[in-house]
């Protein structure tokens, strides 16, 4: 099992949130009520959000918090790398040369994670496989009930 860190899965989620509400300014207290995260790691998140350039800050009373660019052009990756620092499934993947075996795996990893934009993340049901539509008539090893 791979698991992000605590930080870097509120972060994902802040970040969600901000996505689904492009257009809209808004305050760290009012995404944490919002997202029912801790006010302190929601304000903590959102300004290691913005010291990596994926959010915008604007103080003053109207200020608050909004993406900086379009929740089509941020990834999951840039996020995480953000709160977390380089993606790595071990200590020794990303510290270690001597762990080079990882260096495979850490890639598609990190490129899956790429692959995924916040944008994706506002509908999370993209990501569900697809279902057979029913069929209203029996399949060949239904028995078939006449009324």
């Amino acid at each position: 099992m791979i698991i992000l860190s605590k930080l870097a899965d509120y972060g994902v989620i802040v970040a969600t949130h901000l996505a689904a509400f492009p257009e809209r300014q808004t305050t760290a207290a009012a995404v944490a009520d919002e997202t029912r995260l801790p006010r302190a790691t929601v304000a903590k998140l959102l300004k290691t959000l913005a010291h990596a350039g994926l959010v915008t800050a604007t103080r003053g009373p109207s200020g608050g918090y909004r993406l900086a660019r379009a929740a089509k052009a941020i990834s999951v990756a840039e996020v995480v790398a953000a709160i977390d620092g380089d993606i790595g499934l071990t200590q020794c993947s990303v510290h270690v040369p001597e762990c080079s075996h990882w260096a495979a795996i850490n890639r598609a990893v990190g490129e899956a994670l790429a692959a995924v934009t916040l944008d994706a993340m506002i509908t999370p049901a993209a990501f569900l496989p697809r279902r057979p539509a029913l069929s209203t008539s029996p399949g060949p090893d239904e028995p078939r009930f006449s009324a």
